[in-house]
């Protein structure tokens, strides 16, 4: 369920051939298009993309969409596209869970 403090926005970091997000806050319905939007620029622009999700308080199917499409829209096995992993036991990742989608994304501990 979401927390009630739904604010969302996304930080954004360039680092050499690379661009980092950080989205906080909901990712839902309401989100996800801007969200997209974002990702989908850097990665037409042949940009690595790396998605921070340890800020992310909640994340719907919406938001699972957005990661699987940019998953595709990376290239062969996603290889312009790694995800940081959510904070443990939290909503978001319970939700990639149920999803069934971790393994097949590119899913990494660190930065």
């Amino acid at each position: 369920m979401p927390s009630g403090n739904g604010a969302f926005s996304v930080g954004r970091q360039e680092e050499d051939e690379r661009v980092v997000f950080v989205p906080r806050g909901e990712l839902d319905l309401a989100t996800a298009p801007e969200f997209e939007a974002a990702l989908v620029a850097a990665l037409d622009a042949g940009q690595h993309v790396v998605v921070d999700l340890r800020q992310l308080q909640f994340m719907d199917s919406s938001g699972v969409r957005v990661l699987i499409a940019a998953h595709a829209r990376a290239g062969a096995d996603g290889e312009r596209l790694t995800l940081i992993r959510p904070a443990p036991g939290g909503t978001v990742e319970r939700i990639l869970e149920i999803a069934g989608v971790q393994e097949a994304l590119r899913m990494v501990d660190e930065p």
